[in-house]
């Protein structure tokens, strides 16, 4: 399926909600539209495709209610814009989906959480991506280096090779946010290990290190909670090449929620978990362990992170021995730490000694 043909396929999905929303006012009925629950509570685990993914318990915006009217009045908006915009065969960011509404009158948007929110809400309901959409993040992929070779169809339509070590600068191949077969095709590579790192200030020692020519690993920056687009160029990773995955993160509560997207899907795209998580992949650190064994520099838990780690132990994606044990140790004692305060033994002591003792204890031979 060619990406106009993905695009063709949104818009008739699509425009199904708006004729029945359209029915119902003309047989005089309220209309209403009817979607899966998205809170914790409605999170189970799928068997089939190993990840977290949302129940059966529903919501429903009904025209009932003032606030409903509205959210469907803005439905009705986004998917004309949606269609509009595709015939037209351009993009929009989900910024700028909510700046557009401004000039919808009654039906534009209080805020862009809102619009976001409206987008997901589209992707559940249409069984389709927001990238089929032609709806676009503000914010970039992620970067890559290593032994990978990718060919990306560019502006002007014409197949281009890239080699992540050899034809980029230090900061790497920056992953598009469109990351499917049609746009990019993942063709040869020779690495043992991706190895998706949090901070940009890790990535950037790793890479000056040397760390993935000398361990034949991909390096792949997350940015923080990754994008999907980078969720998503992972996961091809592991399952078009067969390349296991870690994550390499600091030591606390948002870290490991970070790595709990990347492996199981975060609750607000557990619609779409199969398409983003990489169920296999492994977390690698800094745990609460690695606190204690390697003496690393800590901050005190705040309030906040005291909460969130209570939460987690309730959390589905945290539901192991493994979790449940490094979260409580971290309780009792109320530290925390960065991937950079390794530094604390010199530059190089994470290239040299720290990473590759926590991947020999994975059965890592790299």
């Amino acid at each position: 399926m060619t990406v106009a043909d993905r695009n063709r396929a949104a818009v008739e999905e699509m425009m199904k909600i708006a004729e029945e929303i359209y029915n119902d006012l003309k047989n005089s009925r309220i209309p209403e539209l009817v979607i899966p629950s998205r809170t914790k509570s409605n999170i189970i685990f799928d068997e089939r495709h190993r990840v977290w993914k949302y129940g059966k318990n529903t919501s429903t915006r009904s025209a009932v209610s003032l606030a409903g009217a509205y959210m469907l009045l803005r439905t009705v908006y986004t998917i004309d814009f949606i269609k509009k915009m595709i015939d037209q065969k351009k993009s929009s960011t989900l910024r700028e989906l909510y700046y557009i509404s401004e000039g919808w009158g009654e039906g534009k948007f209080s805020s862009q959480d809102d619009s976001d929110r409206l987008a997901e809400d589209l992707e559940i309901l249409t069984k389709k991506l927001r990238e089929d959409m032609r709806l676009r993040p503000e914010e970039d992929g992620a970067r890559v280096i290593g032994d990978l070779v990718v060919e990306e169809i560019t502006r002007k339509g014409d197949k281009r090779r890239i080699h992540c070590q050899d034809d980029v600068g230090d900061s790497g191949y920056s992953i598009p946010y469109n990351v499917e077969k049609e746009k990019v095709k993942i063709k040869e590579t020779n690495a043992k290990i991706v190895m998706a790192v949090e901070t940009g200030g890790m990535f950037d020692r790793l890479v000056e290190n040397g760390f993935d020519e000398k361990r034949n690993a991909i390096l792949v920056h997350l940015k923080g909670q990754p994008a999907r687009s980078t969720r998503r160029f992972i996961k091809r990773l592991n399952e078009e090449k067969n390349i296991p995955v870690v994550v390499f993160t600091d030591g606390d509560p948002w870290s490991y929620r970070i790595f709990a997207s990347v492996a199981y899907g975060a609750i607000k795209t557990a619609h779409i978990s199969e398409y983003l998580a990489t169920p296999s992949a492994e977390f690698l650190g800094v745990t609460p362990s690695d606190i204690h064994n390697y003496e690393l520099p800590t901050d005190d838990l705040t309030k906040e992170d005291i909460a969130a780690l209570k939460s987690e132990l309730s959390d589905p994606r945290f539901k192991d021995d493994f979790w449940e044990n490094e979260i409580k140790l971290q309780l009792k004692m109320g530290k925390k730490s960065e991937q950079q305060a390794l530094a604390k033994y010199g530059l190089d002591y994470v290239t040299d000694v720290y990473l590759p003792e926590k991947l020999a204890e994975m059965g890592y031979d790299i």
